[in-house]
């Protein structure tokens, strides 16, 4: 992990800001060609700021992080993890390296933030280090955000916790979709209507998730101790062994890197507060006390979670409950009383509050872009009207949720939405980390940001991301079907979605402003008291 450095007043550099070009008038030319620029109109001009009281300060934060990180995740995944690897052992180590490989990942961002205390997360970066081509790194990163930084893994597992607490199977169903729809639709309103209290209603749901998490964690040490209604599975004895049974096991290099992108799944959220850095007070302050502190909290409650999963449910239960693992753990301990079955409802509530945070952030990111100008409509999406929140990001967000979590047909579909969702972030990441490498060794800038990662640390986060990037793409042993799908499908998919950037690129950047002559400028500036503007500039590029 880094170290934080004592803060000086020249720690962060200055944003960098576009320069606005002097352009002559085509009235003025007189030399017939054409091909002189001229300004054009501003088209817009929005302020994107929020009063103190709107801001996030240390607490907020936390829970921030906490909503984003505890969702679907520690509840369904544990299932996919022992089914890919056959052993205890290597399950809950693999949870322990995904812990490391976490505080990994937020020691690079933490750098990133403090440095560029903007929202818009891994976009900042990206276009601070990968300038040239120009806009190419920001476009990639735009279709992967927009195209799968959904919630429609979240949301479905709401829907299938809340029928199994009903009483309904705990099959894949087009009606445990219906309710997720209602879920995200409920976030997204609520989020768009009410800011202030879409923000407190995530902030309780994460106190109530760390409930939940303790209430397990507490009743897994009951099930240790004998108190449950099944047999002793002895999961513990001979722990390391690598076994292979009903539906776990023997899945090779392929498996184990899909488990580990189930791992990193259920982490996913250390950078959520990256994103809305522009809404948290003192950035320097909140985010080297919030993040670790989240991420800490969190690492333990998953290990200790899995250790109560493991004393309470049988391998082969274990491995075919798919997302349901909460649900089965708690028919173990505690019976099939209405109470038990009612247990699960709290599990659906912390999915709730995850989309709540996603939902938060992501259309976040969503308005960031379309304040650049990078996006169609892009006065539509980076807009704060009219309950000054993002309310048409918001609604992008949504279409793209609902999209994914209708489209798959009934079966497997949680897997692949968790590495369809995950996949893409492997290469993201990969470059964002790579970037910080270069700029520790290029003597261009002063970076000097009040945080240092140590390189092993960087090399570490980049070697891990390698492998969830390359590995899927390898046959797994066996049944190349054995998910329901192709094996194939999601890294081709992921890729695909990335390529969909760079051809967007050449279009925005190379194609429509030759067929038109015209470019857009986003100038952006931040006055003295920390208001960010944003102004969109239509620029000609030829006299018609």
């Amino acid at each position: 992990m880094g170290t934080p450095d004592k803060p000086t007043s020249d720690d962060i550099p200055a944003v960098e800001k576009p320069a606005i070009p002097t352009y002559t008038n085509g009235a003025g030319a007189g030399t017939g060609t054409g091909a002189q620029e001229q300004v054009g109109e501003v088209e817009q001009e929005n302020t994107y700021a929020y009063a103190d009281d709107r801001k996030l300060g240390i607490t907020g934060a936390v829970f921030l992080i906490l909503n984003k990180m505890i969702g679907t995740g520690i509840f369904s995944t544990p299932s996919g993890i022992f089914a890919a690897t056959g052993s205890v052992g290597i399950s809950l180590m693999l949870w322990v390296i995904g812990g490391v490989l976490t505080f990994c990942g937020l020691s690079v961002w933490l750098e990133y933030g403090l440095a560029i205390p903007r929202s818009g997360g891994e976009k900042n970066y990206l276009e601070h280090v990968y300038r040239h081509p120009k806009y190419l790194a920001t476009c990639v990163l735009a279709s992967q955000m927009i195209l799968l930084g959904f919630s429609s893994g979240n949301s479905l597992a709401f829907g299938r916790y809340i029928l199994y607490a009903a009483g309904n199977e705990l099959k894949d169903s087009y009606r445990a979709r219906g309710v997720g729809v209602a879920c995200v639709t409920f976030a997204v309103v609520l989020h768009a209507v009410a800011p202030k209290w879409g923000v407190r209603l995530f902030n309780v749901l994460g106190v109530f998730k760390v409930v939940v998490l303790l209430f397990i964690v507490f009743s897994g040490f009951a099930a240790l101790a004998g108190h449950r209604l099944v047999d002793d599975p002895r999961n513990f004895e001979g722990a390391f062994a690598i076994e292979e049974g009903d539906g776990y096991g023997g899945g090779g290099a392929y498996a184990y890197s899909n488990a580990l992108l189930n791992i990193v799944y259920s982490y996913k959220g250390w950078e959520n507060a990256n994103y809305v850095l522009g809404e948290i007070r003192d950035p320097r302050r909140t985010l080297t006390i919030a993040a670790p502190l989240a991420v800490g909290g969190v690492t333990v409650l998953y290990v200790l979670a899995n250790v109560a999963y493991f004393a309470a449910i049988p391998k082969a239960d274990l491995a075919q409950s798919e997302v349901i693992v909460a649900g089965l753990f708690f028919r173990n301990v505690f019976g099939n009383s209405v109470a038990a079955r009612s247990l699960p409802v709290f599990v659906a509530l912390s999915n709730l509050g995850n989309v709540l945070a996603v939902s938060f952030a992501h259309a976040r990111v969503n308005q960031e872009l379309g304040k650049e100008g990078l996006l169609p409509l892009s006065r539509l999406w980076g807009s704060n009207k009219p309950f000054n929140s993002p309310a048409a990001a918001l609604f992008l967000h949504w279409l793209v949720t609902i999209i994914v979590l209708l489209a798959p047909p009934p079966g497997p579909a949680y897997n692949f939405i968790v590495n369809l969702y995950t996949y893409p972030g492997a290469w993201i990441n990969g470059f964002v980390a790579a970037g910080l490498v270069w700029l520790h060794f290029q003597r261009r800038e002063t970076w000097n940001p009040g945080w240092h990662t140590y390189l092993p640390i960087i090399v570490l986060f980049i070697l891990c991301n390698a492998f969830l990037a390359l590995v899927p793409f390898i046959p797994p042993e066996g049944d190349w079907n054995a998910d329901g799908y192709p094996y194939y499908v999601f890294p081709v998919v992921g890729v695909g979605v990335l390529l969909l950037g760079v051809f967007y690129w050449s279009l925005w950047t190379k194609f429509w402003p030759a067929v038109r002559g015209h470019k857009i400028v986003a100038e952006r500036v931040v006055d003295e008291s920390g208001v960010e503007v944003v102004r969109y500039r239509k620029i000609k590029t030829r006299v018609d």
